[in-house]
């Protein structure tokens, strides 16, 4: 699927959408016609993704959120719930899927929103402002929640929805291509056979929020593994290229570079594993019970953390050169910080380990 012709054409544009803030339209293109963005397993799909993020991490991440929510379709399926079919249908006929979850200000993620739901005769009207909306110029099919009451209601609007808004405010350090731009909710319409879910407030063991999680963590975690796995392969030729004054040799032959770049390694080889093995347990419905969003949690924040010391390793052993603009390592580390700003951030990740391992707070 990802050719190397393909691959190579890709990373030839990353620099360019990065520089002028664009949007990563000719990438979509031929994602898009190669079949990269219909329906698969979620092992193949990670795989995929870190390789696509080795080439272009902007491309990659914002192509996730598509993918994540045809996975989310993928794990309701498997487990014999269809309700939510049409997505796989309309992913493979081409449409592009988006989240429209985050809002500022909102630590609880998706166990409150401060989005506001009210019936109308033909479904729920949602008004909110949402944050990150990647995709946010090509996507014609947006996942969005918000409460009514007690309750979270889930559901999906597509482009021409009225009340929508996108906001063109997209300027950031990195990940510049996703165009992950603000969006306004002023009474859009989730038709009733597009309502996905209605659930409690508070946390939810229900399988569609399982899907999320499992879903958008675990690929998360492989674009910013495919990040890393770039980082190293520059640090790896910006040693061999650049010879010492003192010494006469390449810096290859530098004991103290040597072990940088090892140790750089050995934190990167720790987390394939992980990755790997808890994406084909999705696929292959193992029950981990409630250690499930621990090791999620858990694999999302061991990737990111790992994928920002290597990339800092590789600057290290690329010299002054890697400083520059125009440098490719120069684009992967301001790349690279996104990862701290995915949910679950660090303090969160935190406590539920904590709470995995010792119960929860007492009151």
């Amino acid at each position: 699927m990802l050719d190397q012709a393909l691959l190579d054409r890709i990373r030839s544009r990353a620099a360019g959408y990065d520089r002028d803030n664009a949007f990563f339209t000719e990438d979509l293109e031929e994602l898009r016609a190669a079949g990269y963005l219909a329906p698969r397993s979620l092992a193949d799909t990670a795989r995929d993704q870190r390789q696509l993020a080795a080439y272009a991490p902007a491309t990659a991440l914002a192509v996730n959120m598509h993918l994540v929510w045809v996975g989310v379709a993928r794990v309701l399926h498997d487990r014999g719930d269809t309700s939510l079919d049409w997505v796989l249908d309309e992913a493979a006929a081409g449409e592009l899927f988006a989240f429209g979850n985050s809002e500022q200000g909102n630590d609880l993620v998706l166990w409150d929103s401060t989005t506001v739901v009210e019936p109308v005769e033909t479904g729920y009207s949602f008004t909110g402002t949402k944050i990150f909306t990647s995709l946010a110029p090509a996507w014609t099919r947006l996942g969005i929640f918000g409460r009514h009451g007690d309750s979270l209601v889930h559901g999906f609007i597509t482009r021409d929805t009225p009340g929508l808004h996108s906001l063109d405010d997209w300027d950031t350090l990195g990940m510049r291509a996703t165009q992950s731009h603000t969006t306004v909710l002023d009474g859009a319409v989730v038709p009733t056979a597009r309502v996905a879910r209605i659930l409690p407030v508070g946390p939810s063991a229900d399988p569609f929020v399982f899907g999320i999680f499992s879903n958008f963590l675990l690929l998360i975690g492989s674009v910013y593994a495919g990040i890393a796995d770039r980082a190293l392969e520059l640090g790896v030729e910006a040693v061999k290229r650049r010879t010492s004054l003192k010494t006469g040799k390449s810096y290859d032959q530098d004991p103290d570079f040597r072990w940088r770049l090892a140790d750089a390694a050995l934190a990167l080889d720790a987390i394939a594993p992980q990755l790997s093995s808890l994406a084909a347990d999705v696929d292959n419905l193992v029950d981990h019970g409630a250690d499930w969003f621990r090791y999620l949690t858990g694999a999302k924040h061991r990737a990111t953390e790992t994928a920002r010391y290597v990339v800092d390793q590789a600057m290290r052993s690329a010299g002054g050169g890697g400083y520059r603009s125009a440098s490719e390592l120069a684009r992967l580390q301001r790349d690279v910080l996104a990862g701290i700003y995915h949910p679950s951030d660090t303090e969160s990740i935190h406590s539920t380990v904590a709470t995995n391992l010792l119960g929860p707070l007492a009151g």
